[in-house]
């Protein structure tokens, strides 16, 4: 048994399910602030919301309704959360909000009731006003837990991979507020919690390898009358999961170790964010599409578009469009020979276009088509696929999701053909990261990676 660390009485108590109420209430005060300063601003006339014309009005309550919806999403326990994923999760919730208050006054007709001004300052307004004081509480937050104020005692049972695992991780994260107060095996868990009497601990977690059921048995039993919060932590490391969470089947609950993540909210939102995006682009990038395309037919002729079956979402196979960048040549169906440096059959334009990605342009198209997102994992060809499959794990996971026009991966530098095993290993890891931590909050910051250093691909021949 490890020794126990001495538990005093943590003195500021922020923990508390009531804490989330004052947060929405806060939230809510801030909304209707921001309404009232933007109608003031542009239409100069100072009105609270319900004093508004009633279209204002419903812009103003309707993210009250929505707050309400989302609010185990956003009002959840900040403690053992980064501020990058509660901010994230911010982010969707607000972004879903706007959108939704635009389509609203499409269908409705009401756009032209409605100052743009007035709108655009409130939506931004909002999301920035309330973004900054959720990252200054998070700092407050964490700066108190710092000093002791704020904390929850843990202690840990079982001596396993998994224990030094979550011993870790709690060491590098004081933002959770976490203290771990021992380790002690199950057969100890009796007498250790005898010997603390009323300084017991107020988390335990029992880290035993899934196969050991009698000493988790022997623990619970042992934590029968225990006041505190107690969580089993298999031995998750031992495992690759994709998308896990608790899923309930005919009333069964059970534990998603691989399934698709094109479900929920966040779902909805990427694939209506994917549209418009694609749709905005495509109007602006048609005058550039028509100069590649005719510079293709002046310098190769024939089609300008290169069309290649891959697979996509769930491996179902769907035709990815490219600019043509190769003289027209006799190509197997089960035969891939990829570009090399100094391909006779790559053109001078075509080597142009591949090195600086404006080849790809029209995967936009497939964008629309709904065939693929703007991020994802880069879809591969059916060839490629058939021969990766075999040599690297779980290689087909990757089509849990949509394929992309940019992703992780090639934003880190793994684009291009591939040379050896280990390149396509770690761009699977790579596409596992993105995969297994979806956001809007990361496509963001993927696709202005793309932007500032993503479009220039040396590998690309």
């Amino acid at each position: 048994m490890s020794p126990i660390a001495s538990n005093p009485k943590s003195r500021l108590r922020l923990s508390s399910p009531l804490m989330a109420y004052f947060a929405m209430a806060a939230d809510l005060i801030v909304i209707n602030i921001v309404a009232v300063f933007a109608y003031w601003f542009y239409l100069d006339e100072y009105l609270l919301p319900y004093e508004m014309p009633p279209v204002y009005g419903l812009l103003v309550g309707f993210p009250m309704l929505l707050l309400l919806f989302q609010f185990d999403r956003i009002y959840r326990s900040w403690r053992l959360n980064k501020v990058f994923a509660l901010l994230g999760a911010w982010a969707e919730v607000w972004v879903t909000v706007l959108l939704v208050e635009v389509v609203f006054l499409f269908l409705s007709k009401s756009s032209t009731s409605v100052s743009r001004g007035w709108f655009l300052l409130f939506g931004f307004g909002t999301y920035f006003t309330l973004t900054l004081l959720r990252v200054l509480a998070y700092y407050i937050l964490h700066v108190f837990r710092g000093l002791g104020f704020n904390y929850r005692t843990l202690l840990v049972v079982g001596f396993s991979a998994t224990s030094e695992e979550v011993i870790r991780v709690i060491a590098s994260s004081p933002f959770s507020g976490l203290r771990v107060i021992g380790q002690v095996q199950p057969e100890q868990l009796a007498d250790c919690l005898l010997g603390m009497g009323e300084q017991c601990p107020q988390e335990v977690w029992i880290c035993l390898p899934m196969s050991e059921e009698r000493r988790v048995k022997l623990a619970l039993d042992a934590l029968g009358q225990s006041m505190a919060n107690i969580r089993l932590v298999p031995d998750w490391f031992s495992l690759r999961l994709m998308n896990h969470g608790v899923s309930e089947m005919l009333g069964i609950p059970m534990l998603d170790i691989s399934s698709s993540s094109n479900s929920g909210i966040s779902w909805v939102l990427k694939e209506v964010v994917d549209k418009v995006l694609a749709l905005i682009i495509l109007v602006f990038i048609t005058p550039l599409m028509i100069g590649i395309s005719l510079a293709i037919t002046a310098s190769m002729g024939g089609p300008v578009l290169f069309k290649q079956q891959r697979h996509g979402w769930n491996g179902r196979r769907i035709n990815v469009y490219k600019f043509r960048t190769m003289i027209q040549h006799e190509q197997r169906a089960d035969q891939l020979i990829q570009a090399k440096r100094d391909d006779a059959r790559v053109t001078p334009l075509g080597r142009f276009l591949r090195r600086t990605s404006l080849d790809e342009l029209p995967q936009f198209i497939n964008v629309l088509q709904g065939t693929m997102s703007i991020v994802g994992p880069r879809p591969h060809s059916v060839v490629q696929n058939h021969y990766y499959k075999d040599l690297v794990p779980k290689y087909m996971l990757r089509h849990k999701v949509k394929p992309g026009i940019t992703g992780w991966a090639q934003v880190n530098g793994y684009r291009g053909g591939i040379e050896v095993l280990e390149e396509m290993q770690k761009r699977i890891e790579m596409d596992f990261h993105y995969i297994e931590n979806m956001s809007l909050w990361f496509d963001i910051k993927i696709i202005l990676m793309t932007i500032f250093k993503g479009f220039i691909n040396r590998n690309a021949y």
